[in-house]
């Protein structure tokens, strides 16, 4: 035995040497089974006495935080939840095609030089008649059928060809509206009744105020007169 394991004592006439031998404990299994038994019977009569006690421990679980010790309450909410994002429509329309630019007018400056005039095409005249002798007159100056076309529309608008037409406001007379009518005496003394001398005349004056036909008709759309 070490001196750890011994241990000194006072002397006696049952232990003359003063050295106490180290006894090992032993402790039996019966008290063992005895521990066990009266464990077991303690658990039964706690839940005999409250059989809730269980229950209410799981319910609340303490918690410790700087504020003491709370209890902590969970819940939980069984659902499914879906969310549904929509998108508004949005129609697109074509951009509207600007209208066609208006025709514009052909001004004097274009009739000084012959000009176009626009007018209608007037076809091929009735043989014999006021206008026949006027689209043979064009041709013999040497103007085409767009001269023919703008003086049959500006005729048209002054008299409508007729040998006759008198206006009372002003006094023109004759095919040509000449102002006075006595004016195309100039071109045969026959001109209250003569076509011809009338066209004549008239194309006398167009061709020295405004060159061709067409820019006398020009002139007209722009004035009301020529």
């Amino acid at each position: 035995m070490s001196r750890r394991e011994a241990e000194l004592v006072p002397l006696t006439p049952s232990n003359p040497v003063g050295v106490a031998v180290r006894r090992p404990h032993v402790r039996s299994r019966a008290s063992l089974w005895v521990f066990a038994f009266s464990a077991a019977v303690g658990f039964l009569l706690v839940n005999v006495v409250d059989p809730y006690s269980g229950a209410t421990a799981a319910t609340f679980s303490p918690t410790t935080s700087r504020f003491g010790t709370q209890p902590i309450q969970k819940m939980t909410v069984e659902g499914s939840y879906t969310t549904t994002v929509t998108r508004e429509a949005v129609s697109v329309k074509a951009k509207p095609k600007p209208p066609p630019p208006a025709p514009t007018k052909s001004t004097s400056s274009s009739s000084s030089s012959g000009g176009g005039g626009g007018a209608p095409a007037a076809g091929t005249p009735d043989p014999g008649t006021a206008q026949a002798i006027g689209y043979k007159m064009v041709h013999d100056r040497g103007w085409g059928d767009d001269q023919y076309n703008c003086l049959v529309a500006l005729w048209n608008r002054e008299s409508h060809w007729n040998v006759y037409s008198y206006n009372a406001n002003s006094g023109a007379y004759g095919i040509p509206q000449a102002l006075p009518g006595s004016k195309m005496s100039s071109a045969g003394p026959d001109w209250q009744t003569n076509p011809a001398t009338q066209i004549t005349w008239g194309l006398g004056y167009i061709t020295g105020r405004y060159g061709t036909p067409c820019g006398a008709w020009d002139h007209s759309q722009s004035t009301g007169w020529y």
